[in-house]
C-alpha cells in the first residue's frame, strides 16, 4: 500500500504581465492559503516521507511553507521538472520513478494536469481542484511503477474554502 498526496500550488500573482509564467510568485491569498493547508494538514497527523514539486516558483513556495507548517525539512523538498506544465502521462511517469521506501509521498504541482491526474488515479472523482487543494490517496500498489487508471481510493480531498 501507497500513499500519494497531490497538492496543487497555492494562488499566484498576475500583477506583472512581464513575469513568465515560470517565475510567477505567490500573490496575498496565496500567501495566506499555504499556511492554512498546512496547518489542517499539521492537526492531521500529516508526516510524508518524501515530498516532490515542480521547480515553478509559486509551486516550490507553495511546498517549502506547507513542509514548513508539518515539520517537514523543507531542504529534503526534491525537485522534478517533468511536474511543470504536466499531463496525465507526465506525472505517473513521475510517480512511478518514486524512491519505493517513501510509503507516502506529496507531489506539489500545476493545473490542468495535477486535476486530471487525480481522476485518472481515484476510484472516485474529485472534480476540479481549485489553487491549493489537496487530496490523498490510497493506493493500492506495493511499489510506485504500479501506479495506473483507477488504483487509488480517496481518503480525503481539501482547500481553502471548503468549510467544515
Amino acid at each position: 500500500m501507497k500513499r500519494l498526496t497531490i497538492i496543487r500550488h497555492a494562488k499566484s500573482s498576475w500583477d506583472d504581465p512581464s513575469v513568465r509564467d515560470f517565475d510567477r510568485e505567490l500573490n496575498k491569498r496565496g500567501l495566506r492559503d499555504a499556511p492554512e493547508m498546512g496547518q489542517r494538514l499539521r492537526a492531521r497527523g500529516f508526516a510524508p516521507d518524501g515530498i516532490v514539486s515542480s521547480p515553478a516558483k509559486r509551486a516550490l513556495a507553495t511546498a517549502a511553507i506547507i513542509a514548513d507548517a508539518i515539520g517537514f525539512d523543507a531542504d529534503g523538498i526534491v525537485t522534478d521538472e517533468r511536474i511543470y506544465e504536466a499531463d496525465v502521462e507526465d506525472l505517473a511517469a513521475v510517480a512511478r520513478d518514486l524512491e519505493d521506501d517513501w510509503n507516502h509521498v506529496v507531489l506539489f504541482g500545476h493545473n490542468p494536469g495535477f486535476t486530471s491526474f487525480a481522476n485518472w488515479l481515484a476510484d472516485q472523482g474529485v472534480g476540479d481542484m481549485p489553487t491549493c487543494a489537496v487530496v490523498d490517496l490510497r493506493c493500492d500498489i506495493a511499489t510506485w511503477r504500479e501506479i495506473a487508471m483507477d488504483c487509488a481510493s480517496l481518503l480525503d480531498f481539501d482547500y481553502p474554502k471548503r468549510q467544515g
